[in-house]
């Protein structure tokens, strides 16, 4: 098949997860097209399987906010024609289906047919989509689209919630290369980051108040005075510097490394021994999947898609959301006898099988190919 992935470029999850579905179908023979503004952060492969579009916005000084849809939905009619693309797969309702479906109708006009796959990933749904501004636009693009899935059963039971929807939506979730969590590293490496006796806890997000990191050195903090610990916090974000002014109201700035963006994601959680993750909301929790997949048990809030991954006494503990003592009380549980550690990174470890892309990108393969069979739809 030839494919058009449409997502966000950035570290976010579903620029994440988007880009490593390409890749993944293109080592399965497919051709791909990414259609976005910039090169996404891990595509890195570019060849005669992979190919990348920029989308181009001209800066007019009547335009307030420069018209990325209509520059989006130009540029889809444009690669359409040209790579002959017998599925548009866009992530994100808003404003990548809406642009998309811009596109069908341009194309119609033409004579083609351009089948459109939506993913919903969460925020275009439970933050931006939800606002009375847009949904109306959000509830247009899901029914407009040929097929509709979203990443856990969480976020489509949320969708049906909040909008009018009359189309089906596939549950696929999110997915990860387990291959790439097979780490070689030595113990020296470790020592950079802790002593032997102390036990590696990190968090790692875009540091938004719905992450709610003030939670994540509350929980350490309370780690910390039972079990010798160092935490370490991966990502960039408003609310980094009121977490490094809770750290020095707490004492405990010497105990927490605050790494920023990071390349070596997978060289810290090989080393890890707990993650935390207490968000207000997760529509699925693909960092708690990254953690476990290295062999790292979570604490995490029992909200959206979290219980799906996190499994309750097996991968990790759920508390609810802002229920620090509990997630304290948990973590302190894991962490103070080795043998219960190592059960609990094993349990982990397994349960991230469930996920690996082998499992999940043929499900995108196969509800690509009935929605190409399907045909023209009566609009």
């Amino acid at each position: 098949m030839i494919i058009g992935l449409v997502c966000y470029p950035t570290f976010g999850g579903s620029g994440v997860v988007a880009t490593e579905l390409g890749l993944e179908l293109a080592k399965r023979g497919h051709e791909i097209h990414f259609i976005t503004y910039n090169q996404p952060v891990r595509l890195d492969l570019l060849g005669n399987k992979v190919h990348f579009h920029e989308v181009n916005v001209p800066e007019y000084p009547l335009f307030h906010y420069q018209p990325y849809e209509l520059a989006l939905s130009s540029k889809l009619v444009d690669t359409v024609k040209l790579h002959k693309i017998e599925v548009l797969h866009v992530h994100y309702a808003i404003p990548h289906a809406y642009a998309a479906y811009m596109a069908k109708k341009m194309l119609q006009e033409e004579g083609i047919h351009l089948p459109i796959v939506t993913t919903l990933h969460g925020t275009d749904i439970t933050l931006v989509g939800s606002h009375p501004f847009y949904k109306s636009a959000v509830t247009f693009s899901i029914n407009k689209s040929d097929a509709v899935t979203a990443v856990s059963e969480s976020l489509k039971y949320d969708t049906f919630r909040l909008f009018d929807i009359k189309n089906d939506i596939h549950v696929i979730t999110n997915f990860i290369d387990i291959e790439k969590y097979k780490h070689s590293y030595t113990d020296c490496q470790r020592g950079m980051m802790a002593p032997d006796n102390e036990k590696i806890i990190t968090h790692i997000s875009n540091l938004r108040p719905v992450k709610r990191i003030t939670d994540v050195i509350k929980i350490f903090y309370n780690i910390q005075k039972e079990i010798p610990a160092k935490l370490m916090v991966i990502g960039e974000g408003p609310d980094k510097e009121k977490a490094e002014y809770l750290c020095q109201e707490l004492g405990i700035l010497d105990k927490v490394v605050f790494f920023g963006r990071s390349n070596e994601i997978d060289k810290i959680l090989c080393f890890s021994d707990l993650f935390l993750l207490p968000s207000e909301t997760e529509s699925f929790g693909l960092a708690a999947l990254e953690a476990m997949a290295s062999g790292v048990p979570v604490i995490s809030s029992n909200t959206g898609g979290i219980p799906e991954v996190n499994i309750n006494g097996i991968t990790g503990f759920l508390s609810d959301v802002g229920d620090i003592e509990n997630m304290s009380e948990n973590a302190i549980h894991i962490l103070s006898d080795e043998a219960r550690l190592e059960q609990f990174k094993h349990n982990a470890k397994e349960r991230s099988y469930v996920f690996d892309l082998h499992n999940i990108v043929p499900q995108y393969e196969k509800l690509y190919e009935q929605t190409i069979a399907k045909g023209p739809q009566q609009d």
